[in-house]
């Protein structure tokens, strides 16, 4: 018998395998699941150096699936950003992957959403988004399109929130949107979240076979396939690869990010740029008018001083700091109690 393939690191496929998925067979969840494993995997990224965060619902169960060697934090309902802002902030060393659902996201924890995404936080944020609650039994979330149906025959009558479009807003500095049935371009997305410094906010359609997967549904597999509106091809080159890439002027963007990786798109449209982002925002609110699901890199922006940048941190991990480093010495306190009498 062979030997397993190994990556850079000396890895084979099994050290980043975790558990047996419990969710429904087919559920798209599963399949980001396998595209995340696949990604850290050739990307030569050591487990022990991963976090993985998650909140509640089906989506957060999915971190129990792919790398059972990382660290992993399944936090309350809604309120994952908080602990991987903790998290980070003691050990800057960390890949942090948070892992959370549109209900995680967009309804309890957009509060914390918000502020996680206006910090630039380094950290990949994958939205699982199948438009209802799973766990509930199928209730409309807040990403749900005007005019979607459940199986019962309700009609969606609120107005969605994109989270794309929120997170451009308030400051995420690579923000995209893909489709787990589309393999390739969600590979090439999460290569280049992971080798992103910054937050990276990736919404991922990924409907849902038990709720929302029948005509009618906005989030569906069949809805997505033929509304699917690609703004550019991907591919990523990471910085131990050959990147002397050749393309044609006038018809590539070349972003390079700031590990010396190359992220390659291949223009679909002409006039694209996903550095621009009044561009981006125009391009997301057409795209709704025309119920078109817009895929690909929509913004970037590898140059943005991130949190732990704009708070002046040292190198060195706060969590592996001695006391005496970062507690003020007796004289110091008891220059304060002068000053205030």
């Amino acid at each position: 018998m062979a030997d397993a393939k190994t990556n850079r690191i000396g890895l084979t496929l099994a050290d980043y395998q975790g558990g047996k998925s419990t969710l429904c067979a087919g559920c798209g969840h599963n399949a980001i699941s396998e595209r995340l494993l696949n990604t850290m995997f050739e990307l030569g990224i050591q487990p022990e150096r991963v976090a993985k965060l998650s909140g509640i619902g089906c989506s957060s169960k999915s971190p129990a699936y792919f790398m059972s060697r990382a660290h992993s934090f399944n936090t309350v309902h809604g309120r994952m950003p908080s602990v991987a802002t903790g998290a980070l902030l003691a050990n800057r060393t960390l890949i942090a992957l948070g892992v959370s659902g549109d209900g995680d996201t967009a309804s309890i924890g957009i509060g914390q959403f918000v502020h996680l995404v206006r910090r630039n936080l380094p950290l990949v944020y994958v939205i699982e988004d199948n438009g209802v609650y799973g766990l509930t039994k199928g209730q409309f979330s807040a990403t749900a399109d005007v005019g979607s149906k459940l199986k019962t025959g309700v009609v969606n009558e609120l107005p969605p929130i994109d989270t794309c479009l929120l997170a451009i807003e308030l400051g995420a500095t690579f923000v995209g949107r893909s489709f787990s049935g589309d393999k390739r371009q969600l590979s090439a997305m999460l290569k280049a979240a992971v080798s992103h410094r910054g937050t990276a906010v990736l919404d991922v359609i990924s409907p849902c076979v038990a709720f929302n997967d029948h005509e009618g549904s906005t989030k569906s597999f069949a809805y997505t396939k033929d509304h699917d509106e690609p703004l550019h091809e991907l591919s990523f080159v990471p910085v131990f690869e050959d990147i002397g890439v050749e393309y044609n002027a006038g018809t590539t963007v070349d972003v390079r990010l700031h590990d010396g990786s190359h992220l390659q798109l291949h223009k679909l449209e002409e006039s694209y740029d996903p550095r621009q982002k009044l561009q981006a925002v125009q391009r997301i609110l057409e795209a709704q008018v025309r119920g078109e699901v817009l895929t690909g890199v929509l913004y970037v922006d590898p140059a943005a001083p991130t949190f732990l940048d704009r708070l002046g941190m040292v190198e060195t991990p706060l969590a592996t700091l001695p006391a005496n480093e970062v507690r003020p010495p007796r004289t110091a306190l008891d220059e304060v109690m002068r000053s205030l009498g």
